[in-house]
Parts: structure tokens; sequence; C-alpha cells
């Protein structure tokens, strides 16, 4: 590897270091150089950044030369600083083009810059009365032009000197807001409380998302002159100057023209649109807004009738009027709902917060429950949240996470409603409400709620009074609002079970379900747990298609005969709910439908006696059944009916598997593994098992019980919820043993042989008449003569 040379090699050149050898040693040799020292050569020495060293090969002395490593790095010289530097076209090309994700939000951005503005005026006229002037009250104004493609937006706020035109407008990124929030953080006496928006500093150029040109005309009341700002969307600089005309004076604030491009001059030029766009994203600006709107009226006017021949022309009072429609232009308030989350929530009354429900998510029914609260400390914001009166009619809007529900503002200004499992999880999707914070971390645009730790303890602290309002309704004495409520969204907080472990302890208080004690009244499982008898030790539960079918299941029979209450589980979602749940006060969820069922009070002597005594028939019914069962034995859940196919402690049941099968996009391949192994449960008090027991004993090859036990297996798999695999071969099993359970009854024996026997006789006689017709005459038919036959002789 080369030699590499130090940075701080002295002054001579490594060139006019000559290259020298000593072919014979045993002569003296004396070196004098100022790179050598005394006896260096004989154990080396470093000078000027080299090391040097003596070598002996073969009668040959050499002195070499290498680099040497410095021990410590010399410090680097002192560079030259620069700044950075922006291709100012391309930059605002960005800031136009791929800042923002909608067009419509340049109107939010223009309006909260002249909030920002009236609100510097007000702040500072606390001090400085001087300030307001003569010039009218602190408000916004604006004024589309349909005609022209214009949009002009005013307000009577702080204005701009020429200074800070260039200031703000000039220098992109340069927030004017940002620095009077610091300069009231610097001079505590002021203090900082204050509503202003302002943070990047790049709203004003949203305008060009939608304007060729825009004009600003502003006047500061630090001066006595009014300027006027101008530039184009394509061009990298600006120009301003004096205003001289009269006519364009303002007395105070600040004046953006909007020249519209042509694409969007239809758009953003109409009224109607612009009024919307102030209701959606500035309805709660803390400043009037007024917007040009055309408004009609009801006049009389006199009309104009020429008079007849003849006659004279009346004078003006007796003319006949008549009503028309008058249309004109005025200045409508487009955001007269105040931020009701603002106030004070014992102030509020119950009416004024349905009415601001209903106008915000226009609806028509009153919510159910609302919560008004402020969260501070870490995190402060404040909300308003509502419990909907109704579910959505649309299907796809259940659980959706997406839903525009919750409404987040900055400081009363609009920013999104579009969200997905940011501030609510999916299971909460159909609480509504509004979220307003002073603090939360944005993009750029304002339009993106970024991920952080901020957000979290957000959606945590909202998740929990969501639960607490929910709670409340639950508790309250009026229990048709908590009903209504669980039959609208009662499926929403079963979602929450699967998708949030973490709130089980808050969740599951709220669940309702019908039982096998209560078929009319929904039950909490507060209320099962607390009517529990001391022996039972478990939550039973069994999950069915229907109210129908759970009364009438054979899993009930020995539970309702011993007083034990079961839940009915009778929507598709419940099952899998009460799965994630495990327990609750220490009790655990036991499905009826599943092997191996514990009572609490069995005999055990008299059970070992049973199974003994069935030992036999239960292995013969296995060897009938075969890989169609896992096993067969006796069954403790079990008292009227004959028999009852279990799943396995851990398959799926009947009913699991039922929604399993129904799924559009199911694997069919991993229904059999999931499956798991079913189990015939016998009862050995039934009449029809008893005589199978004496069948196995005296005849185990008979084909009729071996054809009763085929038919006694899929009977069970209908009554136990499962699905016969082939319906039309157990309709014919169920045929032939109607047959042979109705043959000869009623009668019909007799019948038959009386019918058989005239039918002989009948056979009988037409063979007789047979043979003498066969031996008559044939007579021709025209020789067949009638005894009214005129033409006979």
């Amino acid at each position: 590897m080369a030699p590499v040379l130090s940075r701080s090699l002295s002054t001579a050149s490594i060139a006019s270091i000559p290259s020298f050898s000593l072919r014979n040693p045993n002569k003296a040799f004396n070196l004098r150089t100022a790179f050598v020292p005394q006896n260096g050569l004989r154990k080396g020495f470093t000078c000027g950044g080299l090391k040097w060293r003596l070598e002996t090969n073969n009668r040959q002395v050499t002195v070499r030369c290498d680099a040497a490593v410095a021990d410590k790095e010399v410090a680097d010289a002192p560079g030259e600083e620069f700044e950075y530097q922006a291709e100012v076209s391309r930059l605002m090309d960005l800031i136009v083009h791929s800042l923002y994700s909608h067009k419509e939000v340049f109107l939010r951005e223009l309006v909260s810059n002249a909030s920002d503005a009236l609100d510097k005026l007000r702040f500072l006229s606390v001090t400085e009365p001087s300030l307001l002037g003569d010039a009218g009250e602190l408000q916004i104004r604006i004024k589309p032009d349909p005609e022209n493609g214009t949009i002009t937006i005013s307000d009577t706020g702080i204005g701009m000197t020429k200074e800070e035109l260039i200031d703000c407008l000039g220098t992109i990124a340069q927030s004017g807001t940002s620095k009077f929030l610091k300069a009231l953080k610097e001079n505590k006496d002021l203090g900082a409380d204050n509503g202003l928006i302002g943070q990047f500093g790049v709203g004003f150029y949203s305008a060009f998302l939608v304007a060729d040109k825009v004009v600003v005309s502003t006047k500061s009341p630090k001066s006595d002159k009014q300027y006027v700002w101008e530039s184009a969307a394509e061009s990298s600089s600006y120009v301003i100057r004096e205003e001289t005309d009269p006519e364009n004076m303002i007395s105070r604030g600040t004046q953006i023209t909007l020249y519209l491009k042509p694409d969007d001059k239809y758009e953003f030029s109409e009224p109607a649109r612009i009024q919307s766009l102030v209701k959606n994203y500035s309805q709660f600006v803390s400043f009037p807004i007024y917007t040009w709107q055309e408004k009609s009226r009801t006049v009389e006017v006199e009309e104009e009738e020429e008079p007849k021949e003849g006659e004279e022309v009346k004078p003006e009072g007796e003319k006949k009027k008549k009503t028309i429609t008058e249309k004109y232009w005025d200045w409508e308030l487009a955001n007269e709902t105040k931020p009701i989350w603002m106030r004070n929530s014992k102030e509020v009354e119950k009416d004024e917060y349905n009415e601001f429900y209903k106008k915000t998510f226009n609806e028509f029914l009153d919510p159910l429950a609302h919560t008004h609260f402020t969260t501070e400390g870490e995190v402060e914001f404040r909300s308003v949240l509502y419990i909907p009166g109704m579910a959505p009619m649309n299907n796809e809007d259940i659980a959706n996470p997406k839903t525009k529900n919750i409404r987040l503002y900055v400081k009363r200004v609009f920013i999104s409603d579009d969200f997905d499992g940011e501030l609510f999880p999916r299971y909460l999707s159909f609480v509504k409400g509004v979220v307003d914070s002073n603090d939360l971390p944005l993009n750029v645009s304002r339009e993106i709620l970024q991920e952080s730790r901020i957000v979290r303890i957000m959606r945590k602290r909202l998740v929990r009074k969501t639960f607490d309002m929910i709670q409340e309704v639950s508790e309250s004495e009026n229990k048709e609002d908590y009903k209504k409520l669980w039959e609208n969204f009662g499926r929403f907080l079963k979602l929450g079970c699967i998708e949030d472990t973490g709130n089980h302890k808050r969740i599951t208080p709220l669940l309702r379900f019908y039982t096998s004690k209560s078929e009319e009244e929904l039950t909490s499982l507060d209320e099962y747990v607390d009517n529990m008898p001391e022996t039972q030790k478990a939550i039973y539960y069994l999950a069915t298609d229907s109210l129908k079918s759970a009364r009438s299941a054979p899993f009930l029979e020995k539970l309702v005969q011993k007083d034990i209450e079961v839940l009915y589980l009778v929507e598709p979602i419940d099952e899998v709910a009460i799965q994630n749940l495990q327990t609750y006060k220490e009790k655990k969820f036991v499905d009826i439908s599943k092997e191996d069922l514990e009572l609490g009070d069995e005999d055990e002597v008299k059970d070992r006696e049973t199974k003994q005594e069935y030992t036999l028939l239960c292995d013969w019914i296995k060897q009938q059944l075969g890989d169609q069962v896992a096993k067969v034995q006796v069954s403790n859940r079990l008292s009227s009916s004959p028999c009852v196919l279990v799943s396995g402690k851990f398959g799926w049941s009947a009913n699991m598997e039922r929604l399993m099968k129904a799924q559009a996009l199911g694997d069919t391949s991993s229904l059999e593994f999931m499956r798991g192994r079913r189990i015939l449960e016998i009862n050995p008090d039934h009449p029809i098992i008893k005589d199978l027991n004496a069948a196995c004993k005296n005849s185990p090859e008979s084909t009729e019980a071996k054809r009763a036990v085929a038919l006694l297996f899929d009977t069970a798999l209908i009554s136990s919820g499962f699905t016969p695999d082939s319906p039309a071969e157990l309709g014919n099993k169920i045929y032939e043993m109607m047959a042979m359970a109705l043959g000869g009854r009623w009668g019909r024996l007799e019948d038959e042989k009386s019918e058989a026997k005239a039918a002989d006789d009948d056979a009988a006689n037409s063979d007789a008449s047979t043979v003498e017709a066969s031996e008559t005459q044939v007579i021709e038919p025209s020789e067949v003569r009638a005894e009214s036959d005129p033409w006979n002789d």
C-alpha cells in the first residue's frame, strides 16, 4: 500500500529530498542535514510527518523514508460558511402544487390570516387604543364576482406597512404570526393568551392554487400610506407600489383580490360555493364573516294598465297592486353558529347541545347522549362528543374507521374529518363530535395529523370519556335510552371485545344478552353474575342463529332443569366476542355445546356405574358411525332428548362452523382442520337408547338397529345445529323409518286387501267378456239399422 503523507508536512518539498544508498558499510558516512539528527539513522526518527530508518540487505545499506501516521489528528482549519440557496420559482411550484391535497383550502388559509390580523389588532389595541381609530368593527368580508372571475377577501385588521409586506409576503415560510407570538412570549407583561392561527408562513401562497394573479392592498394604522403588493402565479418576483387612487383607499386592514384561473373561475366565484366553504372550514372563527349573497324579497308594485277609450287615467293611489319577488344582493353572516365547546359546560343547556349537534352534523334526531369536557396537563384540548340517535342507514358505514364523524379543529379552524383510526378506534366510529386543540402536531398543509405521542394520549382520553358517557346512559333511570343505544350500536361494542383487549374492563359491563331466564328483556353480565347460585362456577352460553333455536336446543335441558341461567348468543359476532373476553369477575365463559361440560353437582359414583353399563353400546355405536364421530359417551346434559352431538373443546362450534361456511371468501381447505372433532353423547334414560342397548347385546348385526343408529346420528346432527352433508339421503332414511312405523295402522292393510280382491274380480270378469266377444259375429257398419231408420222396409 502506498504511504500516506501527513497533512502537517514541513515546508520542504518531498521532491527535494535525495534518494541514496550506502554500498560499502565499512566506510564511515556522515549525513548532516536539517532533517536528520545525530545518530538518528540507527534507531530511526520522525520528522516533518515522515519516518526515516536504516536497512541493511546483502552488504547494501538503504535509507528508507515512509509516511508517519500522526498520533493525534490535527484540528481542521476553519471553513467558509455559506447560506442555503433556493430556486424561488421551483419552491413556489412545490408549495402550490404539492403541499395541499384540495384546492378549496385556499379560502381556509386566507380567512385564517385575516382572523390573525384582527386578533393582533385587538390585542395591541389594549395598550394602544388609537390603533382602532374609526375604521369600524372587526370583521371579514368575502365578495365573489362571477362575471369578472375574482374573489375579494377583506378584513379590518392590523394591516401591513411596506417593510412588513416585504418581510411577510416577500419571504417564503416567514410567518408574521410566529414572530408576533415570539415577541409576546419574550414580553411576559403582555402574556400569550390569544387565538392566533398561523404557524408555517406558507398559507398565503395557497391563493395561487386557484389564482393566476394575486393583488394585496393593505393599510396599517402605524403608517399614513397604503401599499399594493402584486404577483403572478408563475413569476419569481413581486411588485410593491403606493396606492394613489382615492376610490381604492381603505381606512385600515387588508384586501386580497384573487384573479381566478380559467379552470377554477366557475367553481370558486359562485357565491353559494364560497358560503359552503366558509361554513365548513371557518364556521367557528371568532370574528364575523360576511359573504356577498343573492337574496329575494316580496314587494308590492302597481299594475300598469292602459286606459280604455273614453276612460280617464286613474291616479297613482287608485291603481291596482300586485306582489312580485324581487332579487337583490347583500351581505350575509356565514358563521352564525358559535363554538359551543369554548364555553363552560355548566352554562350550556341541553337544547343548545342538541341544536349544535343537528347543525354541525346535519342530523334531524336529537342525540342519545353527549359529553363536554376539557383536558389539561401534557395535552390540552376541548371536546364535545355525541352518541347519535340512530345507527347509519348504509351498512358500509358500520364499523368504518374513515367515517367523517369526528371534526378536528385547531384554534377553531377546521382541519380535517378524514381519519383512519388516529383519534378513535374502529368500534367507536359511530361517535360524533368536535375536538379543538391549540398545539396539535400537524403537517405544513394543516391537513394531516402526524403520528406522535400526543395523538396517542388524545386518543386514549377521548376513548375513556366516550366509555364514561355510555356507562352513564346505562346507569340512568330511563332504561329505554340504553335499550335504544344497544339496539343501534351494540354490535360496535362487541367488536371492541375483539379489537381492543386493553379496554375489556370498560366494555364488558356494557354488554347485553338474552338469557334462558330473560327471553324478552336484555340482561347485563353484572345481573347474570348476581343471580348465579353459589355452586355455579362459570358463565354458561349457547351460540345459535336465533332465539327460537336457542330455546329448543338439547344442550339446555339439564341446565334448565337445574335452574342454571344460560346466555343466548344469537348475533354472528357474539361468539367471537365472548371468546375474546374469556373471563368476567373471575368467572370463565363456558360453551355448553362443547365437550367436558361440568355443572358442579355430579354424582360421581352413579355416573361411573352408568358409564360402565353403557360402555358396550358406546363402542358399538362408534363402530357403526366410524370416522363421523371421534367417540361416543354418556351425557350429563340431556334429560328428554335421546342424544346430542357436541364439539371438541378446541374446535369450532356448530354455530361457528355455519358462519365460516357462509363466508364469501372463506377458505374451504381450512374447514376440515378447524372443524374439530364431534362427540356423540347419549341419554341413558331415554327409551330409544335403552332399546339400542338391548339390540347391541342381543342382536348386534340387526339391520334395523344399524339403520336406527344412522338415523339417530343424522337427527342429532340437525338438532345440535350442524348441517348434514347430504340432506336428500337423510330425507330418504326418514321416509323409510316412517313407512316402517306407520305400516298397517288405521286399517290401511284391510283396505288394500279389499281393493286387491276387487281388482282380481274385475280382471276375471274382463277375461270372460273378452272370450265371449271373440265368438260374436262381426257386422259391418253399413248393415247396421236403427229401429227409427226411415229407410227401413
